[in-house]
């Protein structure tokens, strides 16, 4: 057997002490153990981390969310101060490319205040760098709630995904939660609780309801997508991308990520990243049940058509030469493709907005422009 990690034993000794361990458990203290935690140890980002984000494909990404803020910020009445709060933001490149974006807009660069919430020191290290340059006051918290009061402007990009899900199974008897136990070979291994969840099946949506024996379903705690409904019913919007579905189904989609391929799940606990996939069916509906109105999903191709990503691409193509112009083009076929290796059709946008604000830029019914 490879050599343990600190994280790994201390997940063992919970499982001696206490039983098999709920996927939700497992999974938060995969990403987010203060100590041993894969977001609160290290980057993982770009071609030397684990996995790569649309910002750090093309700055275009990053330059289409800025028009969309300040687009929203005019929406909003143009207040004098509005708080542009990130959640999980990475290595500070998505904002730090739609901040230069919104130099178009002079009036809503002199209002925004940066809210950064972020849990790794490692990513908030990166952040600081690539933020150092602007002169826009910058705050980090690690928590949504921490972020002031007052008009906001939320993004979340790949954030929801690695939010811990639950996961059970359905049996003849019922759906039972899933667990993480120790196997007779010695390894981690997935396993259910004997006894049924109580009343699991009313509370489910009617597809996964109906489900054969042997299914899995995945579910997120609603506590952050409630928070941040809160948030913008007090006044503001906010923007979430995420690679999901739009309604609610059954099958597992907890995976592991490391070194931009994919591994088990279950090895090396806090050196491999873990993500779900997001069911924005209840993700909607609870931000919308603090008085908001939801928009979307849509797909993240038609997101970025409609803000007019093709456009911006032919503009930087117009000024490059021929070894960059074929990067933006691939570039472009990857945040707007539908095949295997695009993320267009995978990864899907919704918004969130206070009542007064009306329908957020891009989600305006029929064909992109």
């Amino acid at each position: 057997m490879a050599e343990i990690g600190p994280l790994e034993k201390e997940i063992r000794r919970r499982i001696a002490a206490a039983g098999p361990m709920p996927v939700d458990e497992y999974m938060g203290l995969c990403l987010a153990d203060p100590e041993h935690g894969y977001y609160t140890t290290r980057d993982p980002l770009g071609a030397r981390g684990d996995f790569i984000t649309a910002p750090e494909i093309s700055q275009m990404f990053g330059e289409l969310i800025g028009l969309w803020m300040t687009a929203v910020w005019k929406k909003m009445g143009e207040p004098a101060n509005i708080r542009i709060i990130e959640l999980g933001p990475g290595r500070g490149t998505l904002m730090k490319d739609a901040l230069r974006a919104a130099e178009v807009a002079p009036a809503f660069r002199n209002a925004v205040v940066v809210h950064l919430v972020e849990i790794s020191p490692a990513l908030k290290a990166q952040q600081e760098e690539t933020l150092e340059h602007l002169v826009i006051p910058v705050y980090w918290h690690p928590s949504l709630n921490d972020v002031p009061e007052g008009p906001a402007i939320i993004i979340a990009n790949e954030f929801f995904d690695a939010l811990p899900i639950k996961q059970a199974v359905k049996s003849e008897d019922g759906w039972h939660e899933r667990q993480i136990g120790i196997g007779d070979d010695g390894k981690f291994v997935f396993t259910v609780v004997p006894a049924p969840l109580q009343h699991f099946d009313r509370l489910l949506p009617p597809a996964p309801r109906a489900a054969p024996r042997e299914s899995i379903f995945e579910w997120r705690s609603d506590s952050v997508a409630m928070d941040l409904g809160r948030r913008v019913a007090r006044g503001g919007a906010a923007l979430v991308i995420d690679y999901g579905h739009a309604a609610s189904a059954v099958g597992e989609t907890l995976q592991a990520v490391g070194q931009h391929a994919y591994a088990d799940p279950l090895s090396a606990p806090g050196n491999i990243d873990l993500t779900a996939h997001v069911d924005f069916q209840p993700l909607l509906r609870a931000m919308e049940a603090m008085g908001g109105t939801a928009y979307g999903p849509i797909e993240q191709s038609l997101l970025l058509r409609r803000l007019g990503i093709e456009t911006r691409a032919a503009t930087l193509k117009s000024k490059a030469t021929r070894a960059v112009a074929a990067g933006i083009d691939a570039a472009l076929a990857r945040l707007t493709g539908h095949g295997r290796t695009g993320m267009g059709s995978l990864f899907k946008a919704a918004a969130i907005a206070h009542p007064s604000v009306g329908t957020p830029p891009g989600f305006e019914s029929g064909p992109a422009a």
